[in-house]
């Protein structure tokens, strides 16, 4: 469905009901919205001003490659020594975040340069491009069509791998591109309907670790033969397991893997491809691996920890088999990866109270050298909150004990009693984390408010049990979740409980919406961003090379028993029991919950008399990415905010 098409039912759906005012700003559709443009929201202009700094990869040459804002979007940029200047390379109206670079000096055959994936608008069919850096010229690589990601290089620096869905549009297949040679890229696997992406180059590249993923508890890890496309299982057990990063070891004869087989959490094993024999190198670690990175020669091997929402970086040296945790601040770590050379790791780290930066641990000293220093704003960072880990019980019981639910309380310094935004994740297999976000301290030291972010049921990071307790007919459970910590607001003097309000983005969406749907005496009001309000209506729209990744999660609603049960759940089914402001926020080029999925909502609300703001926007899709959209957008928010809560 073309955005104009979609702009064209919001403005039909929005005169439908009576004083419905609908203005265009920019790519901005506002359908009954205030003016947002208040004393209180001029001061989030000092909060939205902050950047941060991403690393994205090693170039050829030892510099980084880092992702950072100067405009209204993240492009990519290069940065030759600590704390050097940033030089851009990338200018786009679209964000690139995602890069890989060949592993030599001099770029390999095809000269220094990298690969990058872009897309249109959020429309998610991002393609990919090589960037000269000779020349600074770009070509795409990628046919145009479809998804295509998962960019790996092969280790003689001449040949990308990725996968696309160019050729149906629901097939992950598998491709390789040598840049050098300006001709389409070559199918090597057809992925036959199912998500294929690749993981690694063996040593001399004759063979791919591929991975196909069937749900988050489930995916199958193969070595496959480049040239033939031949399959061999990495076999270390039975039965149903994820796999999650995946790395051959320096001799080729092993492969290193993250994977929950045998147990509750993501570990890090390292299996002999020959008999099948492993060995679990985390086992010590009573917590998910989000990722890890061996050293092109093998001596050393990292991997980052999941501790309790907080990373934990630790590099091993394979050959004394000593072990180092780097001097790091808590917080959160992104992608890790050594140089060429295999003594250097970078990453990047952000708090509520650090911005995101680029870091590199010199691993021979266990040293930290800084190379990005971002800014923050018109703010002091040092005056920011941090992030309260607590939990709270819920309704059902494990081991004999109310089970708890996890979550991260933002609080003013201020005495209460403050009101309360609960914002809830999506996914609805992710997790809720303590990250830098001025929006959310701006909540909280300029509106008075406190801000819980739970990690309800069905939350990755705390074993496979709690990952699934939510799927299928189980759905509601992560509702009533809700329900609990709305109970323990209650029991707490220092919030009130009068002046709750309930967020989330995505899957949270839903959860905001079914929420105001079941708890809604206890809320004033709720905010639905990119929201699922009909499970039936999301499953059949959503893109269709998503569709079945989804189903095992939310369940088929090609059952008969399955579809009238997740049509019973919906919010849009139980939308007259919605009662209080909603404000509502879509992209509109949304490739995973489409846009027809909230207006069928705001329709619904509105029919009976509700009040509903409804926030569009035409070029972007799951989520605002761009500067300007965003800061309306959060600043649309804080009006809500604002107005329902009396401030």
């Amino acid at each position: 469905m073309k955005p104009k098409f979609l702009l064209t039912i919001v403005i039909i759906a929005a005169s439908t009901f009576a004083g419905a005012a609908v203005e265009e700003r920019g790519n901005l559709v506002l359908d009954g919205l205030p003016p947002v443009e208040t004393p209180l929201t001029a001061r989030l202009d000092d909060y939205l001003n902050s950047r941060g700094a991403s690393f994205v990869d090693w170039l050829g040459d030892g510099s980084l490659l880092i992702a950072t804002r100067f405009g209204d979007v993240e492009q990519l940029h290069r940065v030759a020594a600590p704390l050097g200047d940033r030089t851009q390379l990338t200018f786009y109206k679209e964000p690139v975040t995602v890069a890989r670079a060949p592993r030599s000096v001099a770029g390999g055959p095809v000269g220094p340069g990298f690969v990058f994936l872009k897309d249109v608008g959020g429309n998610e069919k991002a393609q990919v491009y090589w960037y000269d850096a000779n020349t600074r010229a770009v070509r795409q690589i990628s046919t145009g069509d479809g998804v295509n990601g998962g960019l790996e290089w092969s280790h003689d620096g001449r040949r990308v791998a990725f996968h696309s869905t160019a050729r149906d549009g629901v097939s992950y297949d598998l491709y390789v591109a040598e840049p050098a040679v300006n001709q389409p890229p070559r199918l090597i696997f057809n992925g036959f309907r199912k998500n294929w992406s690749v993981r690694a180059w063996s040593p001399d590249d004759t063979k791919l670790l591929v991975n196909n993923f069937v749900s988050a508890t489930e995916s199958h890890l193969y070595v496959m033969d480049v040239a033939t496309a031949a399959l061999t299982p990495v076999s270390e057990g039975v039965g149903t397991a994820s796999v999650g990063d995946a790395e051959f070891t320096a001799d080729g004869r092993g492969v290193y893997l993250v994977t929950n087989r045998d147990g509750e959490f993501e570990q890090l094993r390292k299996v002999d491809l020959a008999s099948g024999e492993f060995e679990v190198l985390t086992s010590h670690i009573p917590w998910d691996i989000d990722g890890f990175d061996r050293s092109d020669d093998g001596r050393y091997l990292a991997w980052v920890a999941n501790v309790d929402g907080v990373s934990r970086l630790t590099v091993i040296d394979t050959i004394s088999r000593t072990e180092n945790l780097p001097p790091l601040p808590d917080g959160r770590i992104g992608r890790i990866a050594f140089d060429r050379a295999g003594r250097k790791l970078a990453f990047s780290l952000e708090s509520p109270q650090s911005p995101r930066d680029t870091f590199v641990v010199e691993v021979e000293h266990n040293a930290i050298v800084r190379y990005t220093q971002s800014e923050a704003g018109a703010v002091n960072p040092l005056e920011f909150v941090p992030a309260e880990l607590v939990r709270y019980p819920t309704f059902d019981k494990e081991r004999r004990k109310f089970r708890e639910v996890p979550a991260f309380i933002y609080r003013p310094r201020t005495p209460g009693p403050h009101p309360v935004l609960i914002d809830i994740h999506g996914g609805p297999e992710s997790q809720a984390v303590p990250v830098w976000s001025p929006f959310t301290q701006f909540l909280v030291r300029e509106l008075g408010f406190v801000v819980i972010t739970p990690n309800v049921r069905g939350s990755a990071g705390y074993g496979r049990t709690y990952l699934e307790l939510d799927n299928g007919e189980n759905r509601e459970d992560s509702v009533k979740d809700i329900g609990a910590l709305l109970v323990w607001i209650g029991a707490q003097k220092e919030l009130d409980a009068k002046n709750v309000f309930v967020s989330g983005g995505s899957y949270g969406g839903y959860m905001s919406l079914a929420t105001l749907v079941n708890f809604g005496d206890r809320l004033r009001g709720g905010i639905d961003v990119v929201g699922i309000s009909n499970f039936v209506t999301f499953l059949e729209s959503t893109s269709a090379y998503r569709r079945d990744l989804r189903r095992p999660e939310y369940g088929d609603e090609r059952l008969p028993r399955m579809r009238a049960y997740l049509q019973r759940i919906s919010p849009l089914t139980n939308a007259a029991r919605i009662s209080k402001p909603l404000l509502v926020v879509q992209g509109l080029n949304d490739p995973r919950v489409p846009a027809t999925e909230s207006q069928q909502m705001v329709a619904k609300i509105r029919g009976r008399g509700g009040e509903v703001w409804y926030l569009a926007a035409r070029d972007e899709g799951h989520g605002f990415k761009k500067k300007t959209n965003r800061d309306f957008y959060q600043k649309a928010i804080v009006t809500f905010l604002a107005k329902q809560a009396g401030r």
